[in-house]
């Protein structure tokens, strides 16, 4: 099974362009369209040569409070021998273009479009490409909750394209969800998966639920409601939910709705503001 993955490549619209866009930002939820991610809008970072990247969400007073993700994208011939310079911070990688040469724990990878690494804290890695064409992908960081009497999670290297969907109860497989880690595994206190809904197909009813969620749209196009708004959302929109935001989708084809979504699982909640 191969999959679409869109990635942004920036750009920069003309002077005849309207200046109206689906970009919204509220204390519950923001969407940001893929028609943001320009090339004023990117960022660099210390040690990452011939690289940009777009940061769609980042911990923030009313917005993101468990994680960061990052658009990436690496010139042929760029990388980094230090990309993280945060000890505590745990990394999912997931490619959507090109192909990365990663490092990890002592060991050489190469990552192609659906390929997923976990990165735990304190993990030696690096990252390069080695190709001619540019690399892109997703860089989730968040930083790591430990438990007395349960070890760090092991670095996993895997493939969305070998991995059997897992199918929502009930629903003849038109819901199903791409799982990289084992739910049952509470060593991990994030999970990064992939979602797809076939035409037609719907979430339910409203979630209302601790977990605080990033969505960037893989493929398709669906209507998303948000707290009290319906919105409509297509390959390369990016959604973040506040922990509790009502949410529901409808994908209305033609094609599959598929996007990647990070969730805060496993852990109990802190009982001091900051904690």
């Amino acid at each position: 099974m191969n999959n679409s993955y869109f990635a942004p490549h920036g750009g920069h619209p003309d002077q005849t362009q309207l200046l109206t866009d689906r970009a919204i930002f509220t204390d519950a939820y923001a969407v940001i369209p893929k028609g943001t991610m320009r090339d004023i809008t990117t960022s660099f970072l210390p040690f990452w040569e011939s690289t940009r990247l777009w940061v769609i969400s980042r911990p923030l007073s009313g917005f993101a409070e468990t994680f960061s993700q990052y658009i990436m994208e690496v010139s042929p011939g760029g990388g980094s021998d230090r990309p993280e310079t945060d000890p505590d911070a745990e990394g999912v990688l997931f490619v959507v273009d090109g192909t990365a040469t990663l490092v990890a724990d002592g060991e050489t990878h190469s990552l192609t479009p659906g390929g997923y690494a976990y990165l735990p804290p304190s993990c030696p890695w690096t990252l390069r490409n080695t190709s001619g064409e540019p690399l892109r992908f997703h860089w989730i960081r968040k930083a790591y909750v430990p438990v007395e009497g349960l070890d760090k999670p092991d670095v996993l290297i895997l493939n969305e394209n070998d991995i059997a969907p897992t199918e929502m109860p009930g629903t003849d497989g038109k819901w199903a969800t791409t799982r990289f880690v084992d739910p049952a595994d509470m060593r991990h206190d994030m999970h990064v998966t992939v979602v797809t809904f076939e035409p037609g197909a719907v979430i339910p009813f409203l979630e209302t639920h601790v977990m605080e969620h990033g969505l960037y749209v893989l493929e398709g196009k669906a209507v998303y409601r948000l707290n009290n708004d319906w919105v409509e959302v297509e390959a390369g929109d990016y959604m973040w939910l506040r922990a509790f935001c009502p949410q529901a989708c409808y994908a209305g084809g033609p094609g599959k709705f598929r996007y990647l979504l990070y969730k805060d699982v496993n852990r109990h909640m802190p009982l001091r503001l900051g904690g």
